[in-house]
């Protein structure tokens, strides 16, 4: 395929292709995919690909040396990004900037991950944030069911149940019916910022 999806600057591909056949396994490429899409913890990751170990439905890149197995379902949140390699007195740092990588995509094909996080982001942690509040999808377990974690003034909080259940529960199953169950992973033990102790 071309290589018009993430743009790789001249550095960094020569970096990279250093990389690569320092690993001394010939096929190798690497596996670029984004962590939490669509959300503000967003994050894009890099690893080796050895042949035969990207995903069904991963998009190879060709570039200069080397190709990059991009996830398939991280495909439309690399659109415009690019990687840079800057050198410095410690060696150099690969940088990775991805502007749509942090955008919530709840078109048609959206996730129920993606789905359930714009909820969170767009709705609920706004209402929490009136209590230095938040809340994170930590897991979507394969019966539907959404594992959270609270944080800042709703960890330890003694209203976090009601909150779960009247505000997040309600919410989240009110726009997102697929959804089976709400459960809370947080340690409520930890009380240091709780907005009610």
């Amino acid at each position: 395929m071309s290589e018009q999806l993430i743009s790789i600057t001249d550095n960094a591909k020569e970096y990279l292709r250093d990389l690569i056949e320092k690993q001394g396994n010939p096929g190798m490429g690497v596996r670029i995919f984004v962590e939490r899409p669509g959300t503000p913890h967003a994050e894009c990751c890099m690893a080796y690909c050895p042949p035969g170990e990207q995903e069904e439905n991963d998009v190879r890149y060709d570039y200069e040396g080397f190709h990059a197995w991009i996830e398939g379902k991280s495909v439309r949140y690399l659109e415009d990004a690019s990687i840079d390699f800057k050198k410095d007195s410690m060696g150099g740092q690969l940088t990775f900037r991805a502007p749509k990588s942090r955008v919530p995509d709840i078109g048609p094909e959206a996730t129920l991950e993606e789905r359930i996080n714009h909820v969170l982001y767009a709705e609920i942690n706004p209402s929490l944030a009136s209590h230095g509040g938040n809340v994170q999808l930590l897991e979507l377990t394969d019966d539907n069911v959404a594992i959270l974690e609270f944080g800042g003034g709703c960890q330890g909080c003694s209203a976090v149940d009601m909150t779960l259940k009247s505000g997040v529960e309600k919410t989240l199953k009110e726009r997102i019916p697929e959804l089976t169950a709400v459960r809370d992973k947080t340690d409520h033990s930890v009380r240091d910022n709780a907005y009610f102790r």
